[in-house]
């Protein structure tokens, strides 16, 4: 038999010098203080665009999601609050969209952005709290963890929490260390950043109060200039929007009262145990993979033969460990537990509807948690082993989704609040809208869940008013309705349907109402078809 095929050794063991290389010059990258800074920044890009590619072929058959459409049509006008929320994400929605189109990739790229930065922010956290080879651990953890690649799909404020959260744990963490009152003004205006992305960042302001009056040495900081110029920083700061707050007779908050209020006791304890089981589900999957990438440290193969329990137990050894600041741990151990007990526990008290998405923005910091525990050892091997494992992973997605895509549709054809063809719904509407009156078509009116993308898929991008709710956007007005006319849009099936002719009536009593359907066709699959009322209403002469 022919040999000429076959390697030979010294081809193998020139093989495995190129390897042994390249996982040490990854190490080398991740723990060099020169180094380390760009591979967590090009590591972040590159699963940034890695992920974008995926939710594009993921998403080829869906419209975006109601809340990224609503970010966008926020972003048109730099309003200090927006309805229901502050006005963080529609205006750094806005600045994306300057430079953008109004395009479903573009979306997707501004979700992986998002993630992304707040992925090299936990790695600046993990550096106050834990050594360069734990910190690029961490930040691979955290890559793998389902919010910052699969559920992260939709920009919206929950989204942007992943951003503005992380920098406001690394200020406190900086202004814990130096006490001074220039760290108490970086936190100040972190904090203010992160209540104008949404109030529920008061879950996290309140545990950093809470640690900072718990740890140990708190009468070192509390003494300081530090927190108490940091509370009048974030008040001022936060002035223009508390004066827009008032203005709006406290809108938001009527919004969450009308909205989260729950009286029903057996779905409040149903609700509250789906959100435990969810985020613990979604933060089984980054540690899970963690413990792998260790355990696969050489010499795994022979001591799996040998004595498999050495394969965990030699991750864990007692004595000091300089590659942990236990002080800067501790701050982290007590926010982390007070942000995963806290909700759940006020849920139960309060009989608040507990949504799993709330918990997007409060578990970035579980994997920083587990790997500053002192007691653990992590041997450099594992900084490569979840690198790869992060890497294939993320390439076997790209290579899967669309087969993914395809079976999702499949397996959902019906389904139109996922696959319903609203984006051609804008562009009909549009294109009767010029027929029939040859002007730019305006206001659209009617529930945000069938309105919003029809501002970000049309060529016209409308307003959008929302008549049957007190907490509207403040984008356009019922005056604006009378003087540019409208397009009403209203699901037939929807049990408010009543109230919104009414108002049509009221407004635009010569209406002209027609049925519209659209169903939309991806590689030659048809989608759940959708009707819709329509209420033309003509410009005001």
């Amino acid at each position: 038999m022919s040999t000429t095929s076959l390697p030979t050794a010294g081809a193998r063991a020139k093989a495995r010098l190129s390897y042994n290389r390249f996982r040490a010059f990854l190490v080398a990258c991740a723990v060099r203080p020169e180094a380390r800074l760009w591979l967590v920044i090009q590591f972040a890009i590159l699963h940034a665009v890695l992920w974008t590619f995926i939710l594009i072929n993921l998403k080829a058959a869906q419209d975006v999601h109601m809340d990224v459409a609503e970010a966008w049509g926020w972003g048109q006008k730099f309003l200090w609050g927006y309805g229901k929320h502050p006005p963080l994400s529609g205006w750094v929605a806005g600045l994306w969209f300057k430079a953008l189109p109004a395009a479903d990739w573009a979306t997707y790229a501004l979700a992986m952005t998002t993630v992304s930065v707040g992925m090299v922010i936990c790695w600046l956290i993990a550096l106050r709290v834990v050594d360069a080879g734990r910190a690029f651990l961490v930040v691979v953890m955290i890559a793998l963890y389902p919010i910052f690649n699969f559920k992260g799909f939709k920009y919206n404020p929950d989204l942007l929490q992943l951003v503005t959260l992380p920098l406001l744990v690394l200020a406190y963490l900086n202004a814990f260390e130096k006490r001074s009152w220039q760290s108490g003004i970086l936190l100040g205006l972190a904090g203010a950043l992160a209540l104008m992305t949404k109030y529920w960042v008061l879950t996290m302001i309140g545990a950093i109060g809470l640690a900072a009056l718990i740890h140990p040495d708190r009468l070192r900081f509390l003494s300081s200039p530090a927190p108490w110029v940091a509370i009048a920083t974030m008040v001022a700061a936060m002035i223009p929007h508390l004066v827009w707050l008032a203005d709006a007779h406290f809108v938001p908050l009527t919004y969450a009262g009308d909205t989260y209020s729950l009286q029903d006791k057996a779905q409040l304890h149903q609700l509250v145990a789906g959100y435990v089981l969810h985020n613990f589900a979604l933060l089984a999957l980054p540690v899970a993979l963690a413990a792998l990438a260790m355990a696969l440290v050489p010499p795994w193969g022979r001591l799996l033969v040998a004595t498999p329990s050495r394969i965990v137990t030699r991750a864990w050894a007692r004595g000091a460990n300089a590659g942990v600041n236990v002080s800067q741990a501790l701050n982290v151990w007590i926010v982390q537990v007070i942000v995963a007990v806290g909700p759940p526990l006020g849920a139960l008290a309060f009989s608040i509807y507990m949504k799993t998405d709330w918990g997007i923005s409060l578990f970035f910091l579980v994997p920083l948690a587990l790997v500053a525990i002192p007691t653990l050892r992590v041997q450099s091997a594992a900084l490569f082993n979840i690198a790869a494992i992060w890497l294939v992973l993320s390439a076997a997605t790209l290579a899967a989704s669309p087969w993914i895509a395809a079976r999702e549709m499949a397996a959902n054809a019906g389904n139109a609040q996922i696959y319903g063809a609203r984006s051609e719904l804008a562009r009909e509407l549009t294109q009767a809208w010029h027929t029939r009156f040859g002007s730019r078509w305006a206001v659209v009116a009617g529930t945000m869940e069938q309105i919003q993308p029809l501002v970000f898929y049309s060529p016209d991008h409308p307003s959008a008013l929302l008549p049957l709710e007190a907490w509207d956007s403040g984008l356009t007005s019922r005056d604006d309705a009378r003087k540019y006319g409208f397009i009403g849009v209203f699901d037939p099936t929807d049990g408010r349907l009543p109230a919104f002719e009414k108002w049509v009536a009221e407004v635009a009593p010569n209406a002209e109402r027609i049925v519209m359907a659209t169903r939309r066709f991806t590689n030659g699959k048809a989608g759940p078809s959708m009707s819709w009322n329509i209420y033309f209403a003509p410009p005001g002469k």
